[in-house]
């Protein structure tokens, strides 16, 4: 479990928390979510492969890896099959 809690069975209510720093940030339209797909695409621009992105995001398809990365010109014409 990604954010355990003091027990097993109910993980860390982290909602509250993250709607606070995203308003004193002043960030707008920002979910958890969202920073799934930063990781993928700074993974890549360091140099990981597709296949080592497919491996740590959990994916089983190259397509799910595409959907997840957002590549510059540079990257894309560095990447075959992609």
């Amino acid at each position: 479990m990604l954010f355990p809690g003091k027990t097993e069975d109910k993980p860390t209510e982290f909602g509250t928390a993250w709607d606070k720093a995203l308003a004193k940030s002043d960030i707008r339209d920002f979910r958890f979510h969202d920073l799934r797909h930063t990781a993928a695409s700074l993974l890549l621009d360091s140099g990981a492969s597709t296949g080592q992105l497919a491996e740590v995001l959990g994916h089983k398809t190259l397509q799910m890896v595409k959907r997840y990365t957002h590549l510059s010109e540079a990257q894309s014409t560095r990447i075959v099959g992609l």
